[in-house]
């Protein structure tokens, strides 16, 4: 399996897919740390991949995504950002919203 179809594997089998540095129990970084938090508070049942172990991830996902950095949230399939931008949703409610529609389909 090439890591591009890991990737999609890892987007496309869960409802909300966190690629983080760490793991939720242990974050590494203050933005994972922090997105962990706002997920949990919006009820996620958070699927991660830490990206510090798992290295061909962390090196192809900025390019299959887009997006340069980490973390990176995806919700029913579609890249929804970083930490600012899930904090943002989460400020407003509806980063709760997204969550429960992801995982209701």
């Amino acid at each position: 399996m090439s890591v591009e179809d890991r990737i999609r594997a890892e987007i496309e089998g869960h409802p909300v897919v966190l690629f983080m540095k760490g793991t939720p129990q242990f974050p590494m970084c203050g933005f994972s740390s922090r997105a962990v938090q706002v997920l949990k508070a919006a009820g996620a049942q958070l699927h991660t991949v830490n990206v510090l172990e798992e290295a061909e991830v962390r090196a192809n996902l900025p390019r299959y995504s887009d997006w340069p950095t980490f973390p990176q949230l995806f919700i029913g399939g579609e890249l929804i950002g970083g930490c600012d931008i899930t904090v943002e949703l989460s400020e407003s409610g509806e980063l709760a919203r997204l969550v429960a529609d992801a995982q209701k389909a």
